[in-house]
């Protein structure tokens, strides 16, 4: 069964996270990715994490999101390197690229140059703040548009201040952001023919995802605080408890799930205490209510009582670490993880996080060696041979 984006031909410009996630989303749908790169290969094949992988220039970070490409080596600001590109747009269907404002334009490939040659192009800018405004101009990395976002207004402790998230949050809300845009474009190409300018910005992309605590503010006049563990429900019952070993994050929201949580955990008691007969009453005795609640998770591990309350029917969830739950039962039966052959054996990554009846992503080869694909790529659009060598010659490619 095909994939909804084969056929499709996309000139990948992008480099270290938010771009390369947005393209490796359609390469995992059936697209075809050129990744075009600098001579030596992106920043991000060479993360610390590994010195190993680092050696190898495929990190696991670059491993990650650039499976199912073929990758191109470019100095792009020779002459030779702007006639390549415009014999790839030619049969093109998508470029997407994540400089700052202005530098394709600087380097010729702007939307307008590119646009001319391919008039049905859809090209996608994903950059830290858009193509205009007054902070067009300004670098944009995950930790300065979390902390500009209100994200990290949010998240961490009243008392210990502002957290950002454990991960590039806003790198790959911006990345799939950037994946629905292309896919909307390419679907309404089917009915007029046309390609377009696609802006993506990382702060705009990551406040959409805030739309509830935008809400809050702009028609209930609500300030967001930082509250810890709590879940935007402020429900007590709907936070991090100590079990015996570890912790347990509570997801109790409403009075039937309380009634199982206080009753499994052996304090039916507590139920029809004065203290505790409303979430009201519960929010102003809430210290007295957890450490009744805290007090009764001693009796256990977290993992024991995730599978109790879950079955009792108290939404709850032990804190399980990535190593763990890429094993979990829930996990393996999926099919989420996916496995893909490498010179250095098989290794097993994250697809697309989402379920097909038919043609669903699907990771089929690692993400590419520095420049595996120039020869053969060029071969495709009329470079022969003795061309390709004096390419190389001039080191172009």
């Amino acid at each position: 069964m095909s994939r909804p984006f084969e056929g499709v031909r996309i000139l990948d410009f992008t480099q270290v996270l938010a771009g390369p996630y947005a393209s490796y989303q359609l390469a995992l749908l059936g697209a075809e990715v050129i990744k075009i790169e600098r001579r030596g290969g992106e920043d991000m094949r060479r993360t610390p994490l590994s010195r190993e992988w680092a050696d190898r220039n495929m990190a696991s970070a670059f491993i990650a999101v650039n499976g199912n490409k073929r990758s191109l080596t470019l100095d792009l600001q020779s002459p030779a390197a702007k006639e390549i590109i415009f014999k790839l747009v030619e049969t093109a269907d998508v470029v997407m690229e994540n400089f700052r404002a202005g530098v394709m334009d600087r380097l010729g490939f702007g939307y307008k140059a590119l646009s001319a040659i391919n008039p049905q192009l859809i090209y996608c800018a994903i950059s830290g703040f858009g193509q205009s405004g007054p902070y067009s101009n300004e670098a944009g990395y995950d930790g300065k548009i979390q902390a500009m976002s209100g994200i990290m207004a949010i998240t961490g402790h009243e008392e210990t201040g502002p957290t950002r998230a454990g991960f590039a949050v806003c790198d790959v809300l911006s990345g799939a952001t950037g994946a629905f845009a292309v896919s909307s474009a390419l679907y309404q190409r089917t009915h007029t023919g046309r390609g377009q300018f696609i802006d993506v910005s990382m702060l705009e992309a990551s406040l959409a995802f805030l739309t509830t605590q935008v809400a809050d503010y702009t028609v209930a006049g609500h300030h967001q605080q930082q509250a810890g563990n709590q879940a935007i429900s402020r429900k007590v019952t709907a936070n991090l408890f100590r079990a015996k070993d570890s912790f347990l994050l509570l997801a109790v929201n409403d009075d039937k799930q309380y009634k199982a949580l206080m009753t499994e955990i052996g304090r039916a008691d507590a139920l029809s205490d004065p203290r505790f007969t409303d979430w009201f009453t519960r929010k102003e005795h809430e210290q007295d209510l957890r450490a009744i609640i805290e007090d009764a998770l001693q009796a256990a591990d977290s993992k024991v009582w995730e599978r109790r309350l879950n079955d009792a029917g108290a939404p709850c969830a032990s804190i399980w670490k990535v190593e763990e739950i890429i094993d979990h039962p829930q996990v393996i039966a999926r099919g989420a993880m996916q496995e893909v052959d490498s010179p250095w054996g098989r290794l097993r990554l994250m697809g697309s996080g989402f379920q097909m009846a038919h043609g669903g992503g699907r990771l089929d080869t690692l993400a590419p060696a520095v420049g595996a694909d120039s020869d053969a790529i060029l071969a495709e659009i009329g470079y022969d041979a003795a061309a390709i060598a004096g390419l190389k010659a001039d080191s172009v490619i």
